[in-house]
């Protein structure tokens, strides 16, 4: 583990053209991934969306905002990489705007792993994250309480431990051309899973949990402005978190 924070997280979400997807994981793997990186990003993982085969999530992490902001500029607008690959990767995507902007909740950052397989590598991990995105109809610190004391011990109980907890992070975007989702106020946490397998068997035991099923579970509904929305995701072969 590294030393170093990263409290400013993008959770992009993309929606590609058919039959696109590999082509665009191949291509940030092998060619856009270490570029950014030097720059002064970090790319926790990138994930092929398990529900949709034409949606790739990645995670992208800075050290401040003004750190985001010259490391876009770097990339987006300076690089010879970029101006190499941009064609390729604009061919392969519908929508880039499915973008949120986060900051980790207290003592609640992702793991930032100092080492990931090379720009070669091509063995997919078993592992699976999962990112679950809450819009409560609270304050943000209410449901954080909530979360931390009423859900946490729960899914805990049944092997499901949380690997980050994240808020909206309230800073505007200065990078307009690469926009996000602006105006609502989330919360976001993620998880892994061994496999998929491990999945199902400590999901299946959340929903049969009494605590879950009769308390916690309709307590969150009451919370919530919407319905939660579930991101099951598999990463690629160079994803740090696997």
């Amino acid at each position: 583990m590294t030393e170093t924070h990263w409290p400013v997280l993008e959770l992009r979400h993309y929606t590609l053209r058919p039959d696109t997807r590999d082509i665009m994981v191949e291509l940030f793997d092998r060619e856009l991934l270490d570029p950014q990186e030097a720059l002064g990003a970090r790319i926790l993982g990138q994930f092929r969306d398990e529900d949709d085969p034409n949606r790739w999530v990645w995670l992208r992490a800075f050290t401040t905002m003004a750190s985001r902001l010259e490391v876009l500029k770097g990339f987006y607008l300076e690089s010879e990489t970029w101006r190499t690959h941009a064609a390729a990767a604009r061919a392969t995507m519908v929508d880039t705007s499915d973008v949120l902007l986060l900051r980790p909740l207290p003592g609640a950052e992702l793991p930032m792993l100092d080492t990931r397989p090379g720009r070669e590598a091509t063995a997919l991990p078993p592992g699976r994250l999962q990112a679950t995105v809450y819009h409560p109809d609270v304050p943000i610190d209410e449901f954080a309480d909530f979360f931390d004391h009423g859900m946490v011990p729960v899914l805990r109980s049944v092997g499901i431990e949380p690997l980050g907890r994240y808020e909206t992070e309230p800073a505007p975007n200065d990078f307009s051309q690469l926009p996000i989702r602006e105006g609502e106020t989330v919360f976001v946490w993620f998880t892994r899973f061994r496999d998929a397998d491990e999945r199902v068997r400590k999901l299946t035991a959340l929903s049969r949990n009494p605590l879950w099923r009769n308390d916690i579970r309709p307590h969150l509904d009451k919370l919530l402005a919407t319905s939660e929305a579930v991101l099951r995701l598999a990463p690629t072969a160079r994803s740090a978190l696997r």
